[in-house]
């Protein structure tokens, strides 16, 4: 699907001067380890846990969020004190649970790999951990893929979390790359919302954590897998 700007065609050729990435639902599948986090802490105030499916639509903005809808999904609203203290229980468990079922979306090792052949400059933006993300890469092995990582805790002061723009905003700053000469890939409504603040073109890819249909967020293009990637760049392209 595309959803053209009115923007002037690029010259045929012409590579992104940077593609961000999410990581949760985009770059891996980290849901099974996500839900065993869940139900660790669940479990701790006595709560019976979630599969799988119930997880999945409550990532993509963070712990924080993620804490607030495990709870309310049992008809629990927490106070602030309460919820600050599940966060920090939550981050306490987390780091218990990032790799042992984690795995890598269909063709993210060739995406990447392709575009770094290429020397287009890559980073990731996640709302997850920092420190979470970055054992995540060392795992798979992709820690040097990327030229800026960007997450929770490593946000400088006043940066707003996906989906406000900052995030994208600070790591195109980093790039040296302005907005119209960048694509985020997600998969869900932080990153396509944080992509067209900033005025970003956005790639939505399917089966990812979006808790509504991705035709409704209206991103630019939407792909089925990371290696449709090549043809979300050719839609880039188009403007």
């Amino acid at each position: 699907m595309l959803n053209t700007r009115g923007a002037p065609d690029r010259r045929p050729g012409t590579l992104p001067r940077a593609v961000l990435f999410d990581l949760d639902g985009t770059l891996i599948d980290s849901v099974p380890d996500i839900a065993l986090a869940v139900a660790e802490l669940l479990d701790l105030s006595g709560l019976a846990p979630f599969d799988e499916d119930s997880i999945r639509v409550m990532v993509g903005h963070g712990v924080g969020p993620l804490v607030s809808r495990a709870f309310a999904a049992h008809g629990i609203e927490l106070s602030p004190t309460e919820h600050e203290r599940q966060i920090g229980r939550m981050r306490e468990i987390y780091p218990r649970h990032l790799t042992g079922r984690t795995t890598l979306m269909p063709h993210a090792r060739e995406a990447l790999a392709g575009l770094r052949q290429r020397d287009v400059p890559l980073a990731l933006v996640t709302n997850k951990l920092q420190s979470a993300a970055n054992i995540v890469l060392d795992h798979f092995g992709l820690a040097e893929s990327f030229s800026v990582v960007l997450g929770d805790q490593a946000r400088p002061g006043g940066l707003a979390a996906k989906p406000a723009p900052d995030m994208l905003q600070f790591t195109l700053s980093r790039l040296r790359a302005q907005p119209g000469e960048a694509i985020m890939v997600g998969d869900s409504a932080a990153d396509i919302e944080a992509a067209r603040a900033a005025g970003v073109f956005a790639v939505a890819l399917r089966n990812g954590y979006s808790s509504v249909p991705l035709e409704q967020l209206a991103p630019d293009i939407i792909i089925d897998s990371l290696g449709e990637l090549d043809v979300a760049i050719d839609m880039w392209r188009l403007g």
